[in-house]
């Protein structure tokens, strides 16, 4: 029978305990939010959605073609610009998402007779991306600098090595400085996602590599997400002038991608603007990260300590990361659950995301709903 051998594999998830399902939330949910990617709380500012709406009334709801035909707006290029200004590189390229903006960099950056060096703790986009490519790819031990500097001596060619700023399963930052070390006594590019440091670290939330002081080098690209911090959708490629260049020439989810729709470069360009003007956003998702560390540890929860904003509570197994989930939806609390294969250590977890506008009295609602409901 066509497509038999999914039912086996159904039945696997099950005896697993890794059903997936989709939840549609309404617009206005009662659940107290520590699941979204909502660092700063953007994605219902007023001033956020009403660049939304004005960019879609301007330009419709959709960018109509691939950014080579009629995808690119003068709003597409403004967002560029802004993004590139405020992140400190020479140029920008927006993409349709995050996902599309990470498979384009390591693609393009990656050609046959290349090495591509990629962190065993990278996120799937990354992943995907070293699959995609053409050159070969050696995976590496998590944030270890000296096995990239192990791997990169092996070859004798192009190479690049690629990471995450801040890796989406526990909150923990690369070390990026010594990163850069180790590309630049090889001669290799570093390829970082941005999408967890980008309005939570650096200088007023300008990214990792801002606060890395690589911003603007002409060996280090840095991709980013719109999706989260700035609360709006889409992705972009920062980076030297002659890779974004390369990239609109070479970059198959560029080249055959519809546009980012102008609502959400219009809401991405109005929170880039609000977080120029409110900087200390930034500051304040950290701190609310840190303290939602230490009252879960004091509460006798492992929770890793966080580099940024997400904050990462150990669970027992995968069915017992799913009951506690749905036992903090049930006492009114959104939290996310990560299960294998999500988790790169095979360690199910609760993750927590750490919001600039969530108060005193929800932060300690929140540590008291999980230790409460704790298997």
């Amino acid at each position: 029978m066509a497509f038999g051998w999914i039912d086996e594999q159904a039945r696997a998830r099950r005896r697993a305990g890794l059903v997936r399902i989709l939840r549609p939330r309404p617009a206005d949910s009662p659940l107290l939010d520590l699941a979204s990617n909502d660092y700063l709380g953007l994605a219902r500012h007023p001033e956020v959605t009403e660049g939304a709406a004005r960019a879609a009334r301007s330009w419709g709801a959709g960018a109509t073609g691939s950014r080579l035909v009629t995808g690119t707006t003068e709003l597409h290029a403004e967002l560029e610009h802004e993004l590139a200004d405020f992140c400190g590189f020479e140029a920008a390229l927006v993409f349709s998402s995050g996902y599309a903006a990470n498979l384009a960099a390591v693609t393009a950056l990656a050609p046959h007779g290349s090495l591509v060096v990629s962190d065993a703790g990278n996120h799937a986009s990354l992943i995907d991306g070293c699959r995609l490519a053409r050159g070969t790819t050696q995976v590496v031990g998590h944030a270890d600098p000296d096995a990239v500097r192990k791997a990169l001596a092996t070859h004798d060619g192009p190479a690049v090595t690629v990471s995450d700023t801040v890796f989406s399963v526990d909150g923990d930052a690369a070390p990026l400085a010594a990163l850069a070390g180790v590309c630049r006594e090889h001669g290799a590019g570093l390829v970082v996602d941005d999408a967890h440091g980008l309005g939570v670290l650096g200088e007023g939330g300008r990214g990792a590599a801002q606060a890395a002081g690589l911003a603007g080098a002409d060996d280090v690209v840095v991709t980013v997400t719109l999706s989260k911090s700035l609360g709006s959708q889409g992705g972009a490629v920062l980076g030297p002038a002659r890779v974004i260049e390369h990239l609109v020439n070479a970059a198959r989810t560029f080249i055959f991608d519809t546009g980012l729709a102008p609502a959400a470069a219009g809401g991405a360009l109005a929170a880039l603007t609000l977080l120029r003007r409110e900087p200390e956003r930034a500051a304040r998702a950290r701190a609310v990260a840190a303290e939602l560390h230490a009252r879960l540890t004091a509460a006798g929860l492992s929770a890793v300590r966080p580099d940024a904003a997400v904050v990462s509570v150990r669970a027992p197994s995968p069915e017992g990361a799913v009951r506690w989930a749905a036992d903090c939806r049930a006492a009114g609390l959104a939290v996310g659950c990560f299960r294998p294969p999500s988790v790169p250590d095979g360690v199910s977890r609760l993750r927590l995301t750490a919001r600039a506008d969530l108060s005193g009295e929800q932060i300690e609602r929140a540590v008291g709903v999980i230790g409460e409901t704790r298997p």
